[in-house]
């Protein structure tokens, strides 16, 4: 399994590298920091449904309505709704990208859907909203995603479903309210079926989460409204794994994953502080990630 994880978060990075050079630009830092932990996600921690062959989205339906009964969402590329299944919420819709190069290596999306990000009339949008493969619920603007998660959890655990809700976060969500909002809804209600993996990279759009507004330690924040929290290396696929087995009964479990925004890229760390996004300034730099791309090539076979 460990190999497995590996090769779906190489194979993760590489494609992102591969789409940022074919259109000048990518969410290339989010690629780095998080494929280790969303492999684990989808290909051990969650339990999902299987599908059987990958899926090419739709074009974009319109939203839900009285004339609009077909409506999906991107739920259906994670298996769907099924009441012992789990679900998957994204709440940094930036990661988007990420999150289809996922669904494409672990054979849930047709690799060829790609040819249709962020296009007039696609469902596999820049910024994913609810229609978006994989997606859940729209989670923009930043901060959304865990109060929409919490409510869903509450149903189910109303409704006695088996399954958890993940949610799957950055840290600079921990910088707004409603954040913590939602954190104190979920103790007070007791959601152990809300388990939050955060993307601790310690960048944001403006720079350092550190300078931009320091929240400091997360894990005892977050214990002092009543949840149980563990801080991990997000690129130790061990570690990861093994959070699985954290015990929360009556309580929902948030596990920090500690990342690099240049994890097997060390050509990008020379961006640093800006993280947040890959556009290439001249025919030079390109060539650096040309280069970089082959060498993973190589190195990954």
């Amino acid at each position: 399994m460990h190999s497995e994880i590996l090769k779906v978060s190489r194979g993760i990075k590489k494609r992102v590298l591969e789409h940022t050079l074919k259109h000048n630009g990518g969410y290339m830092g989010q690629a780095c920091s998080s494929a280790d932990t969303l492999a684990c996600l989808y290909l051990d921690i969650m339990n999902l449904k299987t599908i059987e062959r990958p899926l090419l989205p739709p074009s974009f339906r319109g939203v839900p309505s009285s004339k609009n009964t077909q409506y999906k969402n991107g739920a259906e590329f994670n298996g769907g709704h099924e009441k012992n299944y789990d679900r998957f919420y994204l709440s940094p819709a930036q990661y988007a990208l990420v999150l289809y190069a996922l669904l494409i290596e672990t054979k849930r999306m047709d690799e060829m859907a790609l040819n249709d990000f962020n296009k007039d009339g696609s469902s596999v949008e820049m910024i994913g909203a609810e229609h978006s493969p994989g997606m859940e619920v729209t989670t923009g603007s930043l901060g959304q995603g865990l109060s929409q998660a919490i409510g869903s959890a509450f149903a189910r655990k109303r409704n006695n479903d088996l399954g958890n809700n993940f949610v799957f976060m950055s840290d600079g969500e921990f910088q707004i309210g409603m954040t913590y909002e939602a954190i104190q809804t979920m103790c007070h209600y007791q959601l152990d079926n809300v388990i939050v993996y955060v993307d601790v990279n310690g960048h944001q759009c403006d720079g350092t989460t550190t300078e931009v507004m320091n929240v400091k330690n997360l894990v005892s924040k977050v214990e002092s409204f009543g949840a149980k929290a563990v801080a991990v290396n997000g690129h130790d696929i061990e570690a990861i794994l093994n959070t699985k087995k954290i015990e929360h009964k009556n309580q929902p479990l948030f596990v920090f994953c500690e990342t690099l925004p240049y994890k097997d890229l060390p050509e990008f760390e020379k961006n640093r502080p800006k993280f947040h996004y890959l556009r290439f300034t001249s025919p030079e730099e390109k060539n650096i990630y040309i280069n970089a791309l082959e060498r993973m090539s190589k190195e990954w076979k």
